[in-house]
């Protein structure tokens, strides 16, 4: 099922949504990109953790710093979509 996402446009004063949608290739381009910034997030975290308090329990530090840290992949499904419905607009053609 491809990921899609709705923006509010207007049209003849009414506010319509439009529906953007990603294609195969650019949710599974996008779902890999985020999973190699969360590896490298988490590291980081790990890295963090150990520096902040020694000796305490690492994994519960780096895993809350990480939710703090995480881009996960539905954003840059969304934030994709949302360039797309922008490039639409901008150029009047469909997506």
């Amino acid at each position: 099922m491809a990921f899609s996402k709705s923006f509010p446009t207007t049209k003849d004063k009414y506010p319509q949504w439009e529906e953007i949608f990603l294609s195969d290739e650019e949710e599974m381009h996008l779902e890999q990109e985020a999973r190699n910034v969360n590896n490298n997030i988490m590291k980081e975290c790990i890295e963090d953790a150990k520096k902040i308090a020694p000796g305490l329990d690492i994994t519960k530090i780096a895993v809350a710093l990480f939710e703090k840290r995480a881009s996960h992949s539905v954003y840059y499904k969304e934030r994709k979509c949302k360039d797309k419905f922008d490039r639409s607009k901008s150029e009047n053609k469909p997506y």
